[in-house]
């Protein structure tokens, strides 16, 4: 990220709270005519990426393909508050302090799924690298970690979480992908996966 094009004067954070924060930004426009903007973070007040400059992920998404069955996906069906019902998603979640993205695949996956998660290392670095969710209205980044589960369904979720674990074929993917609810960085995703070959499951990630 650079700094060159800076467009703000200065940020006032109007809500915080250990999930979400809210600011104000006094925006510039090209002209440089001042106006009010308004974005969410994660982040605290001295933390935003339009501060730092730094795309530090707060939160990872999971490709796990199972390692006896490399045609299939875990994936989830999850309750969301915002839109009143539920996504298909694969499994996902937020980096605590401390951990790197791969360990908070391996424990994410273990509370959500039960399952054991071995991260795929081969491939270019670049797909693994912090892309951002929604920079219209926030500065969160993810990134995505690709590897294998193995084990059996078992789940470890907080009271506000409703998620049904499952595991999908091609078919099913395609008929999700036609008809179900999903998030966006979820299906492009599948998209890849529905693309994949068995004996080499990520291939895609030679960036060829």
């Amino acid at each position: 990220m650079s700094f060159e094009n800076k467009k703000y004067t200065d940020i006032q954070a109007l809500f915080e709270n250990r999930f979400l924060n809210f600011y104000h930004m006094d925006a510039l426009t090209d002209s440089g005519r001042p106006f009010d903007y308004y974005f969410v973070s994660r982040n605290r007040p001295e933390s935003i990426k339009a501060r730092t400059g730094v795309n530090k992920p707060e939160g990872i998404v999971i490709y796990p393909l199972l390692k006896d069955d490399p045609d299939k996906i875990v994936m989830i069906r999850q309750y969301r508050y915002p839109v009143g019902g539920y996504l298909y998603e694969l499994p996902a979640g937020l980096i605590d302090d401390g951990e790197d993205a791969d360990t908070a695949a391996v424990r994410e996956m273990k509370e959500e799924t039960g399952l054991l998660f071995e991260p795929y290392t081969g491939g270019e670095a670049f797909f693994r690298r912090p892309f951002f969710m929604g920079a219209g209205y926030t500065d969160e980044s993810a990134s995505a970690v690709f590897g294998y589960a193995s084990g059996s369904f078992e789940q470890h979720l907080e009271d506000t979480e409703t998620i049904q674990v499952f595991t999908a074929d091609k078919d099913k993917v395609r008929e999700i992908l036609e008809s179900g609810s999903v998030s966006l960085r979820c299906a492009y995703l599948l998209m890849n996966y529905l693309r994949s070959d068995r004996e080499e499951p990520f291939a895609f990630l030679n960036g060829r």
